[in-house]
């Protein structure tokens, strides 16, 4: 066997030994950013690393690739953030990736045409915010066309329009494997709304012609087994508005395949949600409607079409789950548990400090933010005249050189007896990073009573003791303040 063939076959199994042969030829090495997540058998890196000269061996390596099961691009360079000014346009131009050049995307594409065509492994393809021009989306659909594995189809912010979406539906629309696309933030009206509805639209009545088949041989079709999208994500296109949606309503009434329809942050208002809604009352199958995230749709409606949907769901045994919300956090372990912290010890100048550390919880519910278990503790007040935590002495010298009335030990002695040594207590508030939003339903961490009761008896006996060693001190410190204080008194 020609060396050359040989190395071919053997390098469509093994990605990564071809890529750094490739870049050996050229005296290049490696980059990191491809090879991190190669280990676990997936393509994943960020193209914005990608010098120009970088992707002539990434690309030869990805066109003869054959055991890939996913491949996922991704650019998040925003060129309205960058220098625009005229006399830094040569330095605007250098920080610009080489993704964004149409020759280097253009040739992405064309690797990509003969991956997806050729693989019999490939299962996810996802371009994450590249900008594909209608000659890249025409390369690439010539490779949808063949593929035999791909399921999942993602573009998401990528700026392909109605037009670019026209051209990816031709391409997808006799897929006999492809399940789920994903067109979010893509600049989509609804105009693009009703090229989706148009393709489900067509593969129902192909469906329906294979029912038709199925049943003259006395047989069951199976529906779950028959090829087409089964999930169709359009989420943040917020120009799609009622037309797009009467326009999947209209597929959504007699398709009986399609099991979730994902419209968040779309432009619908109650007249669009009203229209899904109908076509709810025939559709039996989509157990994912989701049209959260327009604020102009009624909550009674949208209530309405979630509880149809969810209906729909608990009759079928589905793998569609709803898109979780991007601004919902997950409760950490951390939030979830209470940290009590005391810490007891002799505070700046003499002061004694107790601070008492609490991780609150803040729930989200009816919009109010509260935090449970927080406690508040008032600083007992200080005597008249005394700042913060001054020395005591310089405070007393600067009173006296300002014209501020003379304090006499008298005075401060009386006023001792009647506040008990004021110990300051501060509560430290937890910092922004601990706290997490959580669910209503979430159960709060009790303590049990006998803990919190020795607890409290503890903090009170080092409450006393701390008490007894300040009045001693302060005592004495009297005592030293009057033998400062006599030659003044005798100088005046």
């Amino acid at each position: 066997m020609i060396h050359s063939v040989k190395l071919r076959r053997d390098s469509a199994a093994d990605f990564v030994s071809h890529y750094e042969y490739l870049c050996a030829l050229q005296d290049s090495v490696p980059l990191p950013a491809v090879r991190a997540s190669l280990r676990e058998g997936v393509l994943d890196f960020n193209a914005d690393r990608l010098r120009g000269l970088d992707w002539a061996p990434l690309l030869s390596t990805l066109k003869i690739n054959k055991d890939l099961p996913l491949i996922c691009i991704k650019s998040f360079f925003q060129p309205w953030l960058g220098e625009t000014g005229s006399d830094r346009n040569k330095v605007y131009r250098s920080r610009v990736p080489a993704i964004r050049n149409k020759d280097v995307t253009f040739q992405l594409c064309k690797a990509l045409k003969c991956c997806v065509s050729a693989s019999g492994a490939l299962r996810n393809l996802e371009l994450n915010g590249l900008v594909l021009r209608e000659r890249d989306l025409t390369m690439l659909t010539k490779g949808l066309n063949k593929s035999a594995t791909l399921v999942h189809l993602c573009l998401a912010n990528c700026p392909i329009g109605d037009g670019g979406l026209e051209i990816i539906c031709q391409g997808i629309k006799n897929s006999i494997t492809l399940k789920t696309v994903n067109f979010t933030g893509c600049n989509l009206t609804w105009q693009g709304a009703d090229h989706m509805a148009k393709i489900l639209k067509y593969q129902t009545i192909r469906r329906h012609e294979e029912t038709w088949a199925e049943s003259l041989r006395y047989r069951r079709p199976d529906l779950d087994c028959m090829a087409g999208l089964r999930r169709i994500t359009l989420n943040c296109n917020t120009l799609i508005g009622d037309l797009g949606a009467s326009a999947f309503a209209e597929s959504l009434s007699e398709d009986l395949w399609l099991r979730a329809l994902d419209l968040q942050q779309c432009g619908l208002t109650s007249e669009g949600a009203k229209a899904l809604l109908k076509a709810l009352e025939t559709n039996r199958t989509l157990v994912v409607l989701d049209i959260r995230k327009n604020p102009l749709v009624d909550h009674s409606v949208m209530k309405s079409v979630i509880k149809k949907v969810l209906q729909n769901g608990r009759s079928a045994k589905s793998e569609y789950q709803w898109i979780t919300s991007p601004s919902v956090k997950e409760p950490s372990k951390a939030a979830r548990q209470k940290k009590r912290t005391i810490i007891l010890g002799s505070g700046r100048k003499g002061k004694a400090t107790i601070r008492i550390g609490l991780a609150t919880k803040k729930p989200v519910g009816n919009g109010r933010k509260h935090s449970a278990g927080k406690e508040c503790y008032a600083p007992e007040p200080l005597p008249p005249g005394v700042s913060g935590f001054l020395p005591w002495r310089t405070a007393e010298r600067a009173k006296r050189n300002r014209g501020f009335p003379f304090i006499r030990a008298r005075d401060v002695s009386s006023q001792l007896q009647q506040s008990e040594f004021p110990v300051t207590v501060t509560v430290e508030s937890p910092s922004s990073s601990e706290i997490e939003e959580v669910d209503d339903s979430s159960e709060s961490v009790q303590e049990e009573p006998e803990k919190i009761s020795f607890k409290q008896e503890a903090l009170q006996e080092k409450l006393e003791e701390c008490l007894k060693q300040l009045k001693e001190e302060r005592v004495i410190r009297l005592k030293a303040d009057k033998r400062v204080s006599e030659p003044f008194m005798h100088t005046h």
